[in-house]
């Protein structure tokens, strides 16, 4: 077996929020100096490549996904004078840096949709999407069909001035570029793409990127949720008529031209539109976040629509990841966080009696599945959801506020509001996006060390007990197993990057066990044992062999017994 070992394929990858990292100046902001105070932290970690959110330019209503000027820096996080010594830090330490790329939309401050905007027949008028309204039989105005917006209400946006509506599928001032043509999207290519490229960044994470094409006669959606007015519209929005087209046409047009990275934010498709975007003779994408895993028990359509999940369902997700190497050219994605994900070791792990020992566990997982790793800030130290105890009120991402909001307006004079209500606050301390964007708990100090001055967001209140500085000092702790994982995955990167996966306890609801393994049937084979419950269950190993521990997250093991959350990785031969 020949093995590409690609660097984008062999690395680790830490993804850094600029707001919530580490504050240099005392604002209550994180920021490019922070972060690159850091740099040896992140360095020693065992990270290759560092994935930086959104640093663009932004009023922020949605965190910097909204952006005003794909070529400059928000001040709150510096100049394009730091950036580019955020750059050559990662460079100089043999690091990488991809940036965020938010293609499908951007601010409604962009030069571009205020142009757009200002009249109906300005030459950029075409490079967002507007239509004309509906009216019902009374004569009142409604927007152009029922698309609903991902972050609640309606997906279209009025606009007084030209008497017509734009589409902006999340926030208001998020309108949709229209990819439909061609001066817009080379347009995109040079400012958004090139110009950063050129600075010496290596490559990009591209934002919903399967979002740019949409069905262009833009139907009502089917009714999925009768209690709301308006629907999810992902049938005419997601995996749309050109979006392979427009993928291939960026490739040939940008990527080709430079040794770059990209990783597409596609969310959710079957198996053979996924290898459309990412098998590597299709020249489009590099690799693809799909969100079986960290959406897991929710509805795909609505995150906050949550029903719980049995490890079966787990194992089932870890799977379908795990699979895209499997008799194809193309290559898989391994995370269980990100910003817009809650804590992992909340989400799946035990974090009231097992929480440094499940994220261990967690860590064992992920560090020993087939594809590109990718770290979310403070998953190393097992960084926990918001505390229930908080109130909605410190609560600030968007996505959340509006559902609350929603909820509220369509419930509040029901009988049994209270109830309803408390159920949707035990989701939203699960599933809820803010989970990720809480400060980075650095030491026991004011503010977890991350500023100076009042946060932005409101730490984490187990700041004192979670952080760098107690890790560091701890041989034990998370940290410490997190560097340790990093290191085993890169010593045995045949079978834990490259490795074929094989689920053996598929039906088992307490343990997942699995094989990793390379086709030449004489290579050794990695077993993988992990007792995802509260319980203690029974260990025979389920394949013949010669067993060599590799690493366990325990001190002493019984041969016969997997105590709680416990994890192992044996070598067999």
């Amino acid at each position: 077996m020949t093995i590409d070992y690609t660097w984008w394929k062999n690395a680790t990858i830490y993804q850094i929020w600029p707001a919530s990292y580490k504050d240099s100046n005392g604002d209550g902001i994180g920021d490019i100096p922070g972060i690159i105070s850091e740099l040896d932290y992140i360095k020693d970690l065992g990270i290759d490549i560092i994935w930086l959110s959104p640093m663009y330019k932004s009023p922020m209503e949605d965190m910097g996904y909204d952006i005003s000027d794909y070529e400059d820096i928000n001040p709150d996080f510096g100049t394009l004078h730091d950036m580019q010594n955020l750059i050559d830090g990662c460079h100089e330490r043999g690091m990488k840096i991809i940036c965020d790329l938010v293609i499908n939309h951007t601010s409604a401050e962009h030069a571009w949709f205020k142009e757009s905007r200002s009249s109906l027949d300005n030459p950029k008028r075409d490079w967002y999407i507007w239509k004309k309204p509906k009216y019902d039989a009374d004569g009142n105005r409604q927007p152009p069909n029922n698309w609903g917006s991902y972050f609640s209400g309606s997906a279209w946006e009025y606009d007084e001035k030209t008497g017509e509506y734009y589409l902006r599928l999340f926030a208001k001032g998020q309108p949709d570029l229209n990819w439909e043509s061609e001066a817009c999207r080379k347009a995109i290519y040079n400012s958004a793409v090139k110009s950063w490229l050129d600075k010496g960044v290596d490559g990009f994470r591209i934002d919903t990127a399967g979002l740019y094409s949409k069905v262009q006669t833009f139907p009502d959606a089917p009714v999925e949720f009768p209690e709301q007015e308006f629907q999810p519209c992902g049938a005419y929005t997601h995996n749309g008529p050109r979006i392979h087209e427009f993928h291939r046409e960026m490739h040939d047009m940008v990527w080709s031209k430079y040794d770059v990275m990209t990783v597409g934010e596609v969310g959710h498709c079957e198996r053979g539109d996924a290898l459309k975007y990412v098998g590597a003779a299709r020249r489009e994408m590099n690799m693809m976040f799909l969100f079986d895993v960290v959406e897991v028990g929710s509805d795909e359509s609505d995150r906050f629509r949550y029903v719980g999940w049995e490890l079966t369902d787990f194992k089932k997700a870890i799977q379908n990841q795990s699979d895209f190497t499997k008799g194809t050219d193309a290559w898989s994605t391994v995370f269980v966080e990100n910003h817009d994900q809650p804590r992992c070791v909340s989400r799946f792990g035990n974090v009231k009696k097992y929480r440094e020992k499940s994220g261990k566990l967690l860590a064992m997982l992920q560090t020993t599945l087939t594809g590109t790793l990718f770290i979310y800030q403070g998953q190393e130290i097992g960084m926990t959801n918001l505390p229930r105890s908080w109130s909605i009120e410190e609560y600030k991402d968007i996505n959340t506020i509006n559902y609350y909001k929603a909820f509220k307006e369509r419930y509040s004079n029901d009988p049994d509001f209270k109830e309803k209500e408390e159920k949707l606050l035990d989701v939203i301390n699960l599933v809820a996006r803010d989970h990720a964007r809480s400060p980075v708990q650095w030491n026991g100090s004011a503010n977890a060390g991350f500023t100076t001055g009042k946060p932005w967001t409101r730490v984490n209140d187990n700041y004192t007990d979670i952080n760098v500085e107690s890790q560091k000092k701890n041989a034990d702790s998370l940290l410490k197993f997190y560097q340790k994982m990093l290191q085993i995955r890169k010593q045995y990167k045949d079978l834990f990057i490259y490795g074929n996966l094989e689920i053996l306890d598929y039906d088992n609801d307490k343990t997942f066990t699995y094989l990793k393994e390379l086709p030449d049937a004489k290579s050794p084979k990695a077993y993988v044992v992990l007792n995802m419950s509260n319980d203690q269950v029974k260990y025979t190993p389920l394949i013949d062999g010669d067993f060599s521990l590799l690493v366990a997250n325990v001190d002493e093991l019984d041969e016969s017994v997997l105590t709680p959350w416990e994890g192992r990785v044996y070598i067999v031969n």
